[in-house]
């Protein structure tokens, strides 16, 4: 098991490729949510990519974006194969890390909030639907 953190320049092509057909896979796919997944942040020069890779396959990915004020993390997915084993705590973790001096702000899918709360992050506003998908704005307070 290898994780990474790196910049859109650093992402090889194979592994750009995995991560971008793993989102689609997960968000679009299985989630049934048609939506822009490449929506023009990826390439922004404070963005970190959070690369989870075992045996050659990229398994988990989290995106990390420079909001200026904040820290934003999305894209936060396993592999249906890397599910169960803990291995989004990792993710997660090293995302944190690449995130530090300020806070933090995610929209996490509503049943996650739970999971994300053993981070430190905390109900930040109303519920709202995202694309049919129920999810709470969250902050880690630094």
């Amino acid at each position: 098991m290898r994780i990474v953190g790196l910049p859109f320049e650093q992402l090889d092509a194979a592994t750009a490729y995995a991560v971008w057909r793993l989102r689609q896979d997960v968000f679009v796919v299985e989630q049934e949510c048609p939506y822009p997944d490449l929506d023009g942040r990826d390439d922004e020069p404070g963005t970190r990519h959070v690369v989870m890779d075992e045996d050659g396959a990229v398994v988990g990915y989290a995106r990390v974006l420079d909001d200026s004020d904040a820290w934003r993390i999305g894209r936060v997915v396993l592999a249906p194969s890397a599910r169960g084993r803990g291995l989004a705590d990792a993710v997660m973790d090293v995302a944190l890390q690449l995130s530090k001096g300020r806070d933090v702000v995610l929209d996490a899918q509503s049943p996650l909030a739970g999971w994300y709360a053993t981070f430190g992050f905390e109900v930040d506003g109303p519920e709202f639907l995202e694309d049919g998908i129920p999810h709470l704005p969250m902050r880690l307070r630094r």
